[in-house]
């Protein structure tokens, strides 16, 4: 076989995906290694740790455990602390894949192990056209992640593959039943893999922070509508855990970090037509520096048409129609309007 001996190494994080994803190369003939982060000091790191540990022994392979818990603490969990105490909303996913999946992973995988490519269980595909590598949407279409892979630009495309791009979650799952992977059972890993059940977010932000009483101002009168425990606990757009009384549902509008302020109103207050995206980062060189996309503000919303004006290091997005939930500190993420590839993003100032 051509690939017998060219050596994949796996970002094994013990679960499904990154399972199969090193089962899958192993069958094409790879020499296949696997690397996991550690990336806190906690017993849940150790479970993850032990997970992958066991996955590289049923697959007969090499592995490897980097502790990054220092620099993770720095580069993601200060960054998601003080978001949240500046009153943005923050994306961890983006920053982890930038500076650690595809940063001290991605690097000792190439340059210490040698390896000719670095895969992932992510869901997405690489195509190589018009002299660059484009990212473009995987089989499974409820697993759209390309909006966490935006940051990745043509040194980290060109020496990664994701080779479940062509399968769907339900198939990766039974293929993981057919071979008796260790995480055949496993349920999908959580959103914030640092906050682990019972935990909530609003807990450990509350363990963080303290309580620290502030006003609801309703956004069109400038009238209190009642007190709140801390800016750092809502988010744009929010309805659900503001427990006051109103004739009409009412939404987080705005957030003043600075004076302790969550700004209430109406559906209809929550929507925009433009913002600003700043730390842009193009997956490839652009020619046009303003274009049509369909752009995202957040993971799980449906891509909306947009023109895009490139400035710099920053992106104005006009939308044709208006959308909900403005988020500073969320990416703003736009892909080709024709075929669904991505261009780039940045952070939602």
């Amino acid at each position: 076989m051509e690939n017998l001996k060219k050596k994949a190494v796996v970002a094994l994080s013990g679960g499904v995906d990154s399972s199969v994803t090193a089962l899958l190369l192993q069958n094409q003939g790879y020499e296949v290694e696997g690397i996991t982060g550690r990336m806190t000091n906690s017993s849940a790191s150790d479970i993850v740790c032990e997970n992958a540990r066991k996955v590289a022994e049923k697959l007969g392979i090499k592995h490897h455990i980097l502790d990054m818990s220092e620099s993770f603490q720095k580069k993601v969990l200060d960054y998601f602390e003080n978001s949240y105490a500046k009153g943005e909303t923050p994306n961890p996913c983006i920053v982890c894949n930038e500076f650690f999946k595809w940063g001290g992973i991605f690097d000792y995988a190439i340059n210490t192990c040698g390896a000719d490519i670095y895969a992932t269980g992510h869901y997405a595909e690489i195509k190589y056209t018009d002299g660059f590598y484009k990212l473009y949407p995987a089989k499974d279409e409820h697993k759209d992640q390309l909006y966490f892979l935006y940051r990745l630009g043509q040194k980290e495309l060109s020496k990664t593959e994701f080779p479940l791009s062509r399968y769907s979650k339900d198939e990766v799952r039974r293929i993981a039943v057919d071979y008796n992977l260790p995480p055949k059972s496993s349920k999908d890993s959580q959103d914030i893999c640092f906050i682990q059940k019972p935990v909530t977010t609003k807990k450990y932000l509350t363990e963080k922070f303290g309580i620290k009483k502030g006003n609801f101002i309703d956004i069109n009168t400038g009238k209190k509508l009642g007190e709140h425990e801390g800016s750092y606990l809502y988010t744009i757009g929010q309805r659900k855990g503001i427990g006051i009384a109103a004739p009409y549902p009412l939404y987080v509008i705005k957030i003043d970090a600075e004076k302790n302020i969550v700004y209430l109103g109406k559906n209809e207050d929550n929507f925009k037509t433009s913002l600003t995206v700043c730390d842009l980062k193009l997956s490839y060189p652009q020619k046009r520096e303003e274009f049509d996309a369909m752009v995202k503000i957040r993971y799980n919303m449906k891509a909306q048409k947009a023109k895009v004006t490139l400035s710099g290091k920053e992106a104005v997005i006009k939308f044709y129609e208006p959308v909900s939930s403005v988020t500073s500190g969320q990416a703003g993420v736009f892909y080709d309007i024709n075929d669904g590839h991505l261009i780039g993003g940045g952070r939602v100032k």
